[in-house]
């Protein structure tokens, strides 16, 4: 998602939109100039520091299509309306893959560990996966329900503060909460794992050394 810098620089333009929209009387066309300036601006700043321009192209497009629109219809609030329908369609997403079972944060994290699939067969990993996919349906319901009455209101400095502050801050708690969720089913397996019958001592009863006939294979393999 671009890191926590993407993340900030996806917030930025909409500032100056608000910003420009406040400072200048209303004005939509200079506002939306200037929101699409900005991202401009960010988008050369990456180029020129030779790093990835991916994520700040991509919000610039998305700045391009909400100022379009917004001087398109003439109304101010309807810069906010793709991030809205955004919001919208990430719910119903992550509502979508708990239903079907298979939770988009399973497939996030297994993605991006190189797990595989065999997280879909484990109760416990479905279970949080499914927990933690629960937590980002909320959060961006969250957001949709604060700033779908400003927007339908058309009040556009409280939209602009409303999507600055449910922004960067509720997206990092959403990360945080997830790594709780996640870390802990870690430390469990990891208990669990260490805990698993049979791993006794070799010279305990139940062991592998309680009986007298040795498998050489196995011995061989102790060895090596």
């Amino acid at each position: 998602m671009g890191g926590v810098r993407g993340t900030i620089e996806s917030s930025v333009p909409p500032v100056a939109f608000v910003a420009a929209y406040t400072v200048t009387g209303q004005n939509l066309e200079a506002s939306a100039i200037a929101a699409v300036a900005v991202a401009i601006v960010l988008a050369i700043a990456r180029i020129a520091r030779r790093e990835t321009p991916q994520y700040t192209l991509t919000g610039l497009v998305g700045v391009g299509l909400a100022a379009f629109i917004a001087t398109r219809t003439g109304k101010a609030e309807n810069f906010f309306l793709p991030g809205l329908l955004i919001n919208a369609a990430y719910a119903g997403a992550y509502l979508v893959s708990i239903l079907i079972r298979r939770p988009l944060i399973g497939l996030i994290v297994s993605g991006l560990s190189g797990g595989g699939k065999a997280w879909r067969e484990d109760p416990v990993q479905l279970r949080i996966y499914t927990r933690a996919s629960w937590l980002w349906v909320g959060l961006f319901l969250t957001r949709l329900a604060v700033q779908l009455p400003l927007y339908l209101a058309g009040a556009v400095t409280l939209l602009g503060v409303a999507r600055t502050a449910m922004g960067l801050p509720l997206f990092g708690i959403g990360i945080w909460l997830t790594w709780l969720l996640i870390r802990d089913h870690h430390a469990i397996g990891d208990q669990a794992d260490g805990d698993t019958p049979g791993d006794s001592d070799p010279g305990t009863p139940g062991g592998p050394g309680d009986s007298g006939d040795e498998d050489p294979d196995a011995a061989a393999s102790l060895v090596r």
